[in-house]
C-alpha cells in the first residue's frame, strides 16, 4: 500500500514569524464593502446620502442655503446640540437612554451664568463647576439603576422634570442673565474664528494622521494574518481626505472661516472615537451594549462601564450648555428646552447609532447634528414656520430607525448580528 503524499503546509511553523497576508487592493476591499451593506451593515451610507438629497433640495429652492455665509453659520449653530448628541450616543452604546439631556444642557448653563456674572467667579471656574455638577448628575443615575435596579429611561426621565426645576430655581426671579459680550466665552462661541493658513495646517496634518493611523492598522492585521489595505490605497484615501477638507475650508474661508468652536466639536468628535475604537474602555461599551450578560461573564465590569457612560453623557450634555449659552451671550428659562433634548437624542440616531445598543459611532453625532441643523437652516431661509421643521425632522427619524430595524434583522439573518 502505497503511503498518501504529503500535503503543503498552510502556513509558518508554530515557531516561525506569522506569514504576511497580501495588501488587499480597492477591488478587494469594495467587494468586502459590498457584502457588509448586503448583511445589513450600512454604516453610514445612509446618512451620507439622506444629507447629499437634503442638500441638494435646499439649494435648488434657495439658492443662498450652500453659500459660504451659511454653511458657517450653520455650522456653529450645530456644535451646542452636537456636543450633547456625543454624550447621547455614549449612553445608547451600552443599550441605555438618557431623556434628560435637554434639561441639563440647561442646568449647566444657569450654573454658568449665576457663578459668572452674579458670583464673579473666573469663565474657566464657572464652567468647570456645571462640568463637574453634571458629572455628579450621571453617577447618580447610574447609581440608582444599579443599585435599585429603576430602568435608566425612568430614572432620567425624573431627571427631567426635577433639573428643570432646579434650573428654574438657581436663576430665581431674574429668569435671564447676560454673559459680557466682551467675555472670552462669548468671544470664542460668536467671533473667534481660525486664520486661514492654521486651517490648512490643520487639514494636512489630519491627512496625515489619517495615513499614520491606515498603516499602524495595516501593520497590525498584516501580523493577525489578515487582510488589510495597501499603502497606495491609504495614500490615496489620505490625498482624498486632504482635497475635500482643503477645499471645505477654502470654501468657508470666502466668509468668516471656520469657527474655533467648530475645531473643539470637531476634536471631541475624534477623541471619542478614538476612545471607542482604539481603547480596552470602547470595547467594552460595544460589549455591554451587544450582550450585556456576555461582556459580564468575559470579565468586563458592566456596572463600571455604564457608569461611565451616563457620566460621559451628562458632562457632555453641560457641556453643550454651555456652547449654547455663550453662543446666545444668555442663559435664561428656556435655555436647554424646546426641542433641545429631542434634537440630541434623534441625532444621535439619525446618524447611526442603534436604539439596540452595540452598534454606533462618535461620527453618529457630527452627520446626524449636520442633517437636523441643514433642515432647519434651509427651512428658515424658505421663511418656513417651525411646524414644518418639526415634521420633516421627525419623517427623517422614523426613517432612520426604520432602516436601523431592517439592517439588525439583515444581519441577523447573515449571522452578523
Amino acid at each position: 500500500m502505497t503511503r498518501p503524499a504529503a500535503t503543503p503546509t498552510q502556513g509558518p511553523a508554530p515557531d516561525g514569524p506569522p506569514r504576511e497576508h497580501a495588501a488587499a487592493g480597492p477591488r478587494d476591499l469594495l467587494s468586502a464593502a459590498v457584502d457588509r451593506l448586503r448583511g445589513g451593515d450600512l454604516g453610514i451610507v445612509p446618512v451620507l446620502a439622506g444629507l447629499i438629497v437634503i442638500w441638494t433640495v435646499m439649494q435648488i429652492l434657495n439658492p443662498i442655503f450652500l453659500s459660504s455665509a451659511n454653511l458657517t453659520n450653520l455650522a456653529l449653530e450645530s456644535v451646542p446640540v452636537g456636543v450633547i448628541a456625543l454624550g447621547v450616543v455614549c449612553v445608547l452604546l451600552v443599550g441605555q437612554i438618557d431623556l434628560s439631556v435637554g434639561s441639563i444642557s440647561g442646568l449647566g448653563a444657569a450654573v454658568l451664568a449665576v457663578l459668572f456674572v452674579d458670583r464673579g467667579l473666573p469663565s474657566w471656574a464657572a464652567v468647570l463647576a456645571a462640568l463637574v455638577l453634571a458629572a455628579l448628575i450621571g453617577w447618580f443615575y447610574a447609581q440608582v439603576h444599579h443599585r435599585l435596579g429603576v430602568p435608566s429611561f425612568v430614572v432620567t426621565l425624573a431627571g427631567l422634570l426635577g433639573f428643570l426645576g432646579l434650573q428654574l430655581w438657581i436663576l430665581g426671579t431674574k429668569g435671564s442673565i447676560n454673559l459680557p459680550f466682551e467675555s472670552g466665552l462669548v468671544t470664542f462661541a460668536q467671533l473667534a474664528f481660525v486664520p486661514p493658513w492654521l486651517a490648512y495646517a490643520l487639514v494636512a496634518l489630519s491627512a496625515l494622521a489619517l495615513y499614520a493611523t491606515g498603516r499602524s492598522r495595516a501593520r497590525e492585521r498584516r501580523r493577525a494574518s489578515l487582510p488589510a489595505a495597501s499603502r497606495r490605497l491609504l495614500a490615496a484615501r489620505s490625498l482624498a481626505l486632504l482635497a475635500g477638507l482643503g477645499v471645505a475650508v477654502w470654501y468657508l474661508n470666502r466668509d468668516r472661516g471656520v469657527g474655533w468652536m467648530f475645531v473643539l466639536f470637531l476634536a471631541l468628535v475624534l477623541a471619542l472615537h478614538y476612545a471607542l475604537t482604539r481603547t480596552r474602555f470602547g470595547k467594552a461599551m460595544y460589549a455591554v451594549g451587544g450582550n450585556a450578560e456576555a461582556a459580564r461573564r468575559a470579565g468586563i465590569d458592566v456596572r463600571a462601564v455604564l457608569t461611565a457612560a451616563f457620566v460621559l453623557c451628562t458632562t457632555l450634555a453641560a457641556a453643550g450648555g454651555v456652547l449654547a449659552a455663550s453662543r446666545l451671550a444668555a442663559a435664561n428659562q428656556s435655555s436647554g428646552g424646546g426641542d433641545v433634548n429631542l434634537n440630541a437624542i434623534a441625532a444621535a440616531v439619525i446618524g447611526g447609532t442603534s436604539l439596540f445598543g452595540g452598534r454606533g459611532s462618535a461620527f453618529a453625532a457630527l452627520l446626524g447634528v449636520l442633517v437636523i441643523q441643514s433642515i432647519s437652516s434651509g427651512l428658515t431661509l424658505l421663511n418656513l414656520d417651525s411646524a414644518y421643521r418639526f415634521m420633516v425632522t421627525g419623517a427623517v427619524l422614523l426613517l432612520a430607525v426604520a432602516l436601523d430595524s431592517v439592517a439588525r434583522r439583515s444581519r441577523v439573518a447573515h449571522g452578523r448580528a
